[in-house]
């Protein structure tokens, strides 16, 4: 998997050539994670922070990949149930108009702490969301991240993470 990561970074800097503009920036916000299927939990609020790198084909069309850490999991009765992972979401931005955008595309995760869970080292998401791109580089985004793969092996339980940013585009 670490191999495709390294694939899709390859493939956006090397179409930077063909692109309107490149962008690059960082980002930081909060996440407020559950697990599905899974009784007895209420939400996590976490945060996430990291960096992004972009390309903007046309004036509708662009591409996002980030790499976060993003802290995760769900809040049980008794104790934490923490999930941190470094993410790396890949979204398409649709843009409406001037600055409003739709995103959209898979996420892929990396488990770096899993509270004694035996967790997945591996955790694929759907990224469905909406940003809006300011003047001066500021960037406000809304995300839906929704589990395609499960947390623990066979558990059914996948991750749900509703995440709210903020981002400065150094280009």
């Amino acid at each position: 998997m670490k191999k495709l990561v390294l694939i899709v970074f390859t493939a956006l800097l090397s179409t930077a050539t063909f692109a309107q503009g490149v962008d690059f920036g960082i980002k930081a916000g909060a996440n407020f994670a559950t697990l599905t299927d899974a009784s007895g939990l209420d939400n996590k609020t976490g945060f996430v922070i990291g960096v992004f790198g972009g390309i903007k084909f046309n004036d509708n069309i662009a591409i996002q990949a980030d790499l976060l850490y993003s802290q995760q999991g769900a809040d049980p009765k008794i104790g934490d149930l923490d999930l941190d992972y470094v993410n790396v979401p890949v979204v398409l931005r649709y843009f409406v108009f001037k600055g409003l955008n739709l995103q959209a595309g898979p996420q892929f995760g990396f488990i770096v702490e899993d509270s004694d869970i035996d967790a997945e080292s591996f955790d694929l998401t759907g990224v469905a969301g909406v940003g809006y791109d300011l003047p001066m580089g500021i960037r406000l985004a809304a995300r839906y991240n929704f589990g395609l793969t499960d947390v623990v092996k066979d558990s059914g339980s996948k991750n749900s993470v509703f995440n709210l940013s903020v981002g400065y585009s150094f280009l």
